[in-house]
């Protein structure tokens, strides 16, 4: 039996369930349709659905009819719920928009309509609550032609073949030549989207359902499947303990205890056993061995598995064009430990990866990005359900995109000791709704093929952020233009550090554009209060057009979701409830008030150590930091674009060669044979100015995280379990002693996050200074902080065995050593004293001998 794979889609309430109902009864699968308002739709399943009466869930049923099973995907409508919906449009051979004929075309549906040409899926029509007495089918074709597309065809009665040949030119052709087209020319039609047959009825009263799975049945495109194995994921779930995997095959079979190969995100590829396959009616499934090509089913023991991700043969999805436009913060109860309750967030964000779960270190809160309201409320219940948490969701604020003006080069250097990366980046701005594209232009003869694929690995791994508010950047080609490699110092972590600092400091040079959130809108008021609607939208910065009449006038256009966001509680208000307004998201355009939301994000890019637009370049054995504005001058390679931006051929720079002399002087060697050095040189009269050094020396000072090194040695360690403050003087005793011996100045950092009314302390002198960190900061972001500031000017070492803090030091060219090590080197220190000590006591007491015989003898001679 044939597979055929069918989306509805709708504007909320429309009567999608209700079709989709209809359509299980007419089949046979139920005895009577479910109802949205009764709380018994076989489809609407969950409990949040009944309780709400909408679809929240995709969910899916198989229908047979005419000799075909046809798996039915039933998606939200809601518009906060659209992420969901997209996730399907990928695996569809068809969709079926529902139209309410009371309403017509709606908002939302113009959303849906654009994102069905997006995808590329033939479209099938049905306007359902034809049993109203204000359905017009004349009236609701005709709008449908104006709103949608001029090839919607009523197929009520099939429409004569002259009429469908006027859809393209291949059909009139095919019509001249034979004088008829055949269902397969009217599927072929259909499948290339030039041809959308529509159908009237009424789900509520089960009418026109069978003529409607007849056309579906007869015209739909059917499925092109490969041999080889391929399926895509389009949705995460999970029944108990159990992970689902749903997905599409698109080619070949899948098997139980069949090892599939899959690329994780991080692109990473891995091996997992399928260890079962279900095929869903509703919430009831069927247990199978094997399901071949255009099946939908659900499989578990893939763990690596995320919606979207193409397996097999089969490529992934696109980026969805849906993306939330507001950042919320969660609340937990009071007492809730927020790295406990992560993990289960993440699994929520599985199912829904539009939500993306975060955590702001600065603010230390849980951040989120959702839809809107209705999706709040069901977030909240949801949790309230699965992890029993009472969460809260604040108001939430927007979230801004930045992008560049023009195109520029940012260069990224990464050379602390023993390790070397340099990447040259070409960032040019897009066109509203490309994202991030990323793309190569470096010659293999500059940088081998397996580097240049592990610079676009680490381009994709992250979400770059924008140096304006630190919103994360979009509408941007990155093109590799040029790098280089060490032979024997390069590691994948260096080139890892080169990117990301390319990429910053070319934002930092660009002229950086910031861009917010725009709803698509369509308001309707009473004549009477058209000037008022006017007024407002021209307040907000909104663009529309308006299309009066006599009783009511419609405003149609777009506007900044921060202005337009509470608007429709306003509207309501000044109509008396008899105004509509309905917004979609259009897409990011340049912020309106840019100035006055910079100023209040307070971001300093340079501070951002995370993200840092500097470089560290190798100087006396030594990574040094050189600020992003003179990192050009010291690059290794010279991309050949210059400040007119002429390009030429990439070449590297002579005189910054980082080469080992002996490197050089075997390459000289085997070039130009033996090398004759002469035994006597005439003295070379040296200019200061000229050979004074690129780097000069800098003092070296010690950063010691306190409590670490307590609790790593044994000795503090014991001492600190009986007295915390003797354990923190020792060490201060300690490295007194270390200060004396080696002359180095210690800075002794100690955590006082969790002190309530804790201002902070600071005990200076004797080349010792010993930090206490104010309430509500951490050890960690104090070290962090003080690296950045002095790590320029001074030769740090930085002593810890916390891995988040070695590697920002690590970031910055800061040397590193563990609490053990550090530990070690101390016995060292301490032994070298009490040699010292010894041969002072073994000095002074030879001399007391020697003045006792003197002494003696003298006596003697009198």
């Amino acid at each position: 039996m044939k597979e055929l794979t069918v989306g509805i889609l709708a504007h909320v309430d429309a009567g999608k369930t209700t079709l989709a109902e209809a359509m299980l009864c007419r089949s046979g699968l139920v005895k009577t349709p479910g109802r949205v308002d009764h709380g018994d739709s076989a489809l609407d399943s969950h409990a949040l659905e009944r309780r709400r009466g909408i679809t929240i869930f995709s969910a899916q049923a198989r229908i047979p009819w005419g000799g075909q099973t046809i798996t039915l995907l039933d998606t939200p409508g809601h518009v906060d719920f659209s992420a969901e919906m997209e996730r399907t449009l990928g695996i569809l051979d068809c969709a079926v928009l529902v139209i309410s004929g009371s309403d017509g075309v709606q908002a939302h549906t113009e959303t849906l309509w654009r994102l069905l040409r997006r995808y590329g899926v033939p479209v099938f029509l049905f306007v359902t609550k034809m049993d109203l007495p204000a359905a017009d089918r004349e009236a609701l074709l005709r709008s449908l032609r104006s709103g949608l597309d001029e090839h919607v065809f009523d197929f009520t009665q099939r429409p004569g073949d002259e009429d469908l040949a006027m859809c393209s030119e291949q059909a009139l052709e095919q019509y001249m030549a034979s004088g008829a087209l055949t269902d397969a020319d009217i599927s072929a039609l259909i499948a290339r989207r030039e041809l959308f047959p529509c159908c009237f009825g009424s789900g509520l009263k089960l009418e026109g359902i069978d003529e409607f799975l007849d056309t579906l049945v007869r015209y739909a495109p059917q499925p092109e499947c490969t041999e080889a194995f391929g399926a895509r994921v389009y949705k995460i779930g999970f029944d108990g303990a159990a992970r689902l995997t749903h997905l599409r095959i698109t080619g070949g079979e899948v098997r139980v205890r069949q090892t599939l190969r899959l690329r994780t995100r991080s692109g990473e590829e891995t091996e997992e056993k399928v260890t079962g396959i279900r095929l869903y009616n509703g919430t009831k499934y069927e247990a199978v061995e094997s399901a071949g090509a255009g099946t939908v089913c659900a499989v578990t023991g893939l763990s690596a598995s995320y919606a979207g991700q193409g397996l097999g043969a089969a490529d992934d999805l696109p980026a969805p064009v849906l993306t939330p436009a507001l950042t919320y913060c969660l609340t937990l109860p009071e007492g809730t430990d927020a790295a406990q309750v992560m993990p289960q967030l993440k699994r929520l964000e599985e199912e829904d990866p539009m939500l993306r779960f975060g955590w702001d270190s600065r603010a230390r809160e849980i951040t989120l990005q959702l839809m809107g309201p209705v999706q709040i409320e069901v977030l909240e219940s949801l949790i309230a359900e699965r992890f029993d948490l009472e969460v809260h969701v604040d108001k939430g604020h927007i979230q801004y995109k930045e992008t560049i003006a023009a195109p520029v080069e940012g260069a990224g250097h990464f050379e602390p000791l023993r390790h070397y990366a340099e990447v040259h980046l070409l960032l040019e701005p897009l066109e509203p709704g490309r994202g991030i594209e990323l793309e190569t232009d470096c010659a293999t003869d500059l940088l081998d093929l397996n580097w240049q694929r592990l610079i676009l690995t680490h381009l994709a791994e992250k979400q770059h952020l924008g140096v304006l508010t630190g919103a994360p950047l979009t509408d941007v080609r990155i093109t590799l233009l040029a790098g280089r490699a060490h032979l024997k110092h390069t590691e994948g972590g260096d080139f890892r550090q080169a990117t990301y600092r390319a990429v910053r400091q070319g934002l930092m040079k660009a002229e950086s554009v910031l861009l917010e959130p725009w709803y698509s809108f369509r308001l309707t008021v009473p004549a009477a209060q058209t000037g008022r609607a006017i007024s407002d939208l021209r307040a907000m910065h909104g663009e529309f057009e308006l299309d009066s009449g006599e009783t009511a006038a419609t405003l149609t256009g777009r506007a900044p979701v921060a202005c337009l966001r509470d608007y429709s509680v306003e509207v309501a208000s000044y109509t008396g409830g008899r105004g509509r307004l309905e917004c979609v998201i259009a897409g990011y355009f340049p912020c309106h008030n840019a100035p006055s939301v910079i100023a209040a994000a307070g971001y300093d890019p340079e501070a951002d150590l995370d993200n840092t637009p500097d470089s560290v370049f190798c100087a006396h054995g030594a990574g040094v930091t050189v600020k992003w504005d003179k990192v050009d001058e010291y690059c290794h390679v010279d991309t050949g674009r210059g400040r007119d931006g002429a390009l030429s051929a990439p070449r590297l720079r002579m005189g910054a060669l980082s080469i080992d002399e002996k490197e050089l002087e075997a390459i000289m060697v085997r070039e130009f044979g033996p090398i004759r050095r002469p035994m006597y040189t005439s003295p070379v009269r040296r200019d200061p100015e000229r050979d004074k050094p690129l780097f000069r020396e800098r003092r070296e000072l010690l950063v010691i995280d306190g409590y670490n090194v307590i609790f790593a040695w044994d000795e503090l360690k014991a001492l600190a379990a009986e007295n915390l403050d003797l354990a923190r003087a020792r060490l201060g005793e300690i490295l007194l002693n270390y200060h004396g011996f080696t002359g180095s100045d210690v800075v002794l950092v100690f955590d006082g996050y969790a002190v309530k009314g804790n201002p902070g302390e600071k005990d200076g002198g004797a080349g010792l200074r010993v930090v206490y960190t104010k309430e509500n900061e951490s050890a960690d972001l104090y070290i962090q902080r003080l690296l950045h500031d002095i790590g320029k000017n001074r030769a740090v070492r930085l002593v810890t065995s916390d891995n988040l803090i070695r590697l920002s030091a690590l970031g910055s060219g800061i040397a590193r050593t563990s609490a053990r090590e550090f530990g070690n080197e101390m016995d060292w220190v301490m032994g070298q004293i009490g040699d010292i000590l010894r041969k002072s006591a073994e000095g002074s007491h030879t001399v007391r001998a020697l003045d006792g015989k003197l002494k003696k003898e003298a006596e003697n001679g009198r």
